[in-house]
């Protein structure tokens, strides 16, 4: 196959490169309709019961995440200048196509009784803008007077105060987000340039905008990095532009084809599809350094253009379609953790990865075919001094000093062992973004003044009608509520029990003494007064269902990580709330985005261990097929599972949490270094056969050729990924780190670790009728035995008569 595929490549090269041209083309065209995802949570399947949970309150109450918040803290605003501002800075939010609603001291409005037509009403609080301090300061104790508002927009401990802006999810969810943020942004521009006020914005609108924006920048940003460097990289080993230019070209094609995926498939891009482009180009350089390293290899013994092309493509095809095909399936395994955001990523990075084997194995031997030869300068990198004298030491070592390398390697394992049981799994609403940017301390503001602004809600249903205005459940619901202000890490909570008291204190003509649960002498004044008008319902009709059977209690919570969160919840809310409850039919349960994006994320981390496992199982099945040995296969894993363990170990001990972004660093990792594996083992077998079932002979042979492209190759990837580091997000910087880490592990232990193994269990016998994958390499192409890298025939059947010496090895 390998033979007729290399033939037809040479000729039909010039309409598969029109081909190749034409599918970049069209992929390029639909690559212009990819849309960013600003949807950032939906890390939980649709089956799970807390995700319907969350989808049945949405339906009943409508979403908890399109809240932006804006903060002040600044005396000077409460001059009669600076609040006549706020109030002009309110109504011009209000304006804003796409925001719903406003809520802030400047428009604050209050609960009035209509005696006369015995109802409530809700009338501006602010009449007219105050002219002087005397005015503006008596203002001011009336806004903190009506606490069912007050206690949301105002920290009467330090005068902080908050504008509260509900956002239309319609319009924040289409094309239209970013003039909505932008029209909010240039008016808070405009009142801090006008006041000297800074203002502080925080939301997960706010946040989800943020973030995607970066998002955007940094897709430009890495890529454009990514190329730079392993351009750098193979001008520097190569010698040659031509080396650099047409690698660069396969990636590019296969960059465009991986975000034309996205917009075939119907995916988004996200924060991890994002990343796809330059982990392409990362991963896809590989292909193009070990066939240009032995198109050369090749050329440098015989001379023939042609025949170097051809044996390439017959000689490590399947090799490299083997290595593509592991390293795909380090990334199509997370389409089995039915998450959405980790399946789309999977498939796309997935299906391209493997698509640069096909653009690589088509377009390097084509275009080469049509430029001249390799001269002396482009040859050079063969006898690269350093790689030579780093290669004659690692046959040195596995030769002479496999105990040292198996003693050192335990004591490696074992302390990294000893630190993976330090690891532990934390994950933030906010983890990717920068600790020390704009974002994060305005966030730290909101929770500082406001005890948090990440949205978290309880329902609870009475199952009976009017279950819920009851007193007695009103009141044990005050007593729970009252819990959970007390958490410092929870804002003052807000249902219609806050409603109620505000009616209460309105009844008794807005005295805050009264704001307070009715007590049995003017409930039922208060109840009525409440019903009769259709609007003051449409008030609680925000924390109640129709019938007044099912309430809701909104809380705001600080960002305080997925472990503190459970032990929150399951340690200190959930049984506080059965004794409070205890004795009522009622169903109540805690749901709202911020919950179920912690869970989500819990979720992808457990999901992306088994992952993990699942591609291990595949690779190892792999190696089965390849191999057709037991023995094999684990001295095949053994090398790319201890840099596994390894980085584990450093997580634990440098306290790097396990999180969705350096969990995916084990299954990417592992999926990429088992190519070396391959390379390695695939030349071996050849040099068996080659040199009479020798194993040091063919491990030193294997070593020096196959060595030289495992370094090259190592060094592009390590390269590649460090460049993570630059990004803003702390989850690509995480997983670039560790990542390169990892793969430069691995090289170490796939060129000390493998081949001592090799020496010291592998006996070099073959049963004469089995032929694994691996060995099956075509030999009619040129019908020249001496074009043959495995050649049965001429393989002698004595042993060598020398004791063979590694350092002794000549030049064949």
């Amino acid at each position: 196959m390998w033979t007729q595929l290399a033939h037809n490549v040479i000729k039909y090269r010039l309409p598969l490169i029109i081909i190749l041209v034409l599918v970049t083309i069209f992929m390029g065209y639909r690559a212009r309709n990819v849309e960013l995802d600003y949807d950032l949570a939906k890390l939980v399947p649709e089956t799970d019961q807390d995700y319907k949970a969350l989808k049945e309150f949405e339906e009943n109450f409508g979403v908890d995440d399109n809240i932006l918040a804006l903060g002040i803290k600044d005396s000077s605003l409460y001059t009669p200048q600076s609040f006549a501002r706020l109030q002009y800075f309110s109504e011009a939010l209000k304006d804003v196509k796409g925001v719903n609603n406003i809520l802030s001291i400047g428009n604050i409005q209050k609960l009035q009784k209509n005696t006369e037509e015995r109802k409530f009403e809700m009338k501006p609080l602010v009449q007219d803008l105050p002219e002087d301090q005397a005015t503006l300061d008596s203002l001011l104790q009336e806004i903190k007077e009506q606490k069912f508002f007050s206690s949301q927009l105002l920290n009467k401990e330090n005068g902080a105060t908050a504008i509260i802006i509900t956002l239309d999810e319609k319009i924040f969810n289409s094309p239209e987000r970013e003039r909505l943020m932008s029209d909010i942004t240039q008016l808070g521009d405009a009142f801090e340039e006008k006041t000297g006020i800074e203002l502080h914005y925080a939301g997960l609108p706010f946040v989800r905008s943020t973030m995607m924006s970066k998002v955007r920048q940094e897709i430009i940003q890495l890529l454009v990095l990514s190329v730079i460097v392993t351009a750098l990289i193979l001008l520097a080993f190569f010698r040659s532009w031509d080396a650099v230019l047409f690698p660069l070209l396969v990636i590019f094609s296969v960059v465009i084809w991986s975000v034309g995926t996205l917009d075939l498939l119907g995916y988004k891009i996200t924060i991890l599809t994002s990343l796809i482009p330059t982990i392409i180009v990362v991963i896809g350089i590989p292909n193009s350094i070990y066939l240009l390293n032995k198109y050369h290899q090749e050329f440098e013994e015989h001379g023939n253009k042609i025949k170097a092309i051809s044996t390439i493509t017959r000689k490590i095809g399947i090799v490299t379609l083997i290595t593509n095909f592991t390293t795909a399936v380090g990334f199509l395994v997370l389409a089995f953790t039915e998450i959405k955001l980790l399946t789309e990523f999977g498939i796309v990075a997935g299906i391209n990865i493997f698509a640069t084997f096909i653009v690589s194995i088509i377009l390097i031997p084509a275009v080469f075919s049509y430029l001249p030869e390799p001269g002396k300068k482009q040859l050079k990198h063969m006898n690269f001094k350093m790689t030579d004298y780093a290669l004659r030491w690692l046959n040195k070592s596995v030769h002479y000093h496999r105990t040292i390398i198996y003693f050192f390697t335990v004591v490696i394992v074992a302390i990294a062992f000893i630190g993976g049981f330090r690891l532990n799994s934390i994950s933030h609403m906010v983890d990717d973004l920068p600790k020390d940017g704009k974002t994060i301390q305005d966030l730290r503001f909101f929770e500082n003044n406001f005890s948090g602004i990440m949205p978290l809600e309880i329902v609870i249903d009475t199952k009976n009608k009017r279950g819920i205005v009851q007193r007695n459940t009103l009141r044990k619901v005050d007593e729970f509520q009252q819990f959970l202000d007390s958490i410092p890490s929870i804002s003052q909570p807000l249902s219609v029990v806050n409603m109620i008291k505000a009616a209460r204190q309105a009844y008794y003509n807005g005295n805050p003494a009264f704001y307070d649960l009715p007590n049995s002498r003017d409930y039922n004044f208060i109840m009525r007064y409440l019903q009769q008008d259709e609007d003051d319902i449409s008030v609680m009709s925000n924390f109640t269902d129709e019938e007044l059977s099912t309430m809701r209690i909104s809380l705001k919570i600080a960002d305080i990580g997925s472990d503190k969160m459970n032990v929150l919840l399951e340690e200190s809310i959930k049984p506080r709330m059965n004794e409070i409850f205890e004795g009522d039919d009622f169903d109540i349960h805690i749901t709202g985005t911020t919950p179920i994006f912690i869970k989500g994320n819990e979720y992808l981390v457990e999901n992306l261990r088994f992952s993990l496992l699942i591609a291990f199982g595949i690779i190892a099945i792999v190696m089965g097929i390849l191999f057709q040995n037991i023995r094999m296969i684990v001295i095949s894993l053994i090398p790319n599972v201890i840099p596994l363990l390894i980085t584990g170990g450093l997580m634990g001990y440098l306290g790097v949490p396990l999180k969705p972004s350096t969990v995916l660093v084990f299954s990417i990792a592992f999926g990429i270094s088992v190519d070396d594996t391959i390379h390695f083992l695939a030349k071996y077998r050849q040099e068996l056969f080659a040199n009479n079932f020798f194993v040091p002979l063919a491990v030193t042979k294997t070593l020096k050729e196959t060595g030289k492209s495992m370094i090259y190759t190592s060094v592009v990837l390590f390269a590649g990924f460090i460049i993570f580091v630059t990004s803003s997000f702390g989850g690509t910087v995480a997983l670039g780190a560790l990542t390169s880490t990892t793969l430069l592990v691995a090289m170490l232990t796939n060129l000390l670790v493998l081949p001592s193994l090799l020496l010291t269990f592998d006996d070099g016998k073959r049963r004469k009728g089995s032929h694994p994958l691996i060995e099956q390499y075509d030999d009619d192409f040129y019908m020249e035995a001496e074009d043959e890298e495995i050649n049965i025939k001429r393989i002698k059947k004595a042993e060598p008569k020398v004791p063979y010496k590694p350092e002794d090895q000549k030049e064949s």
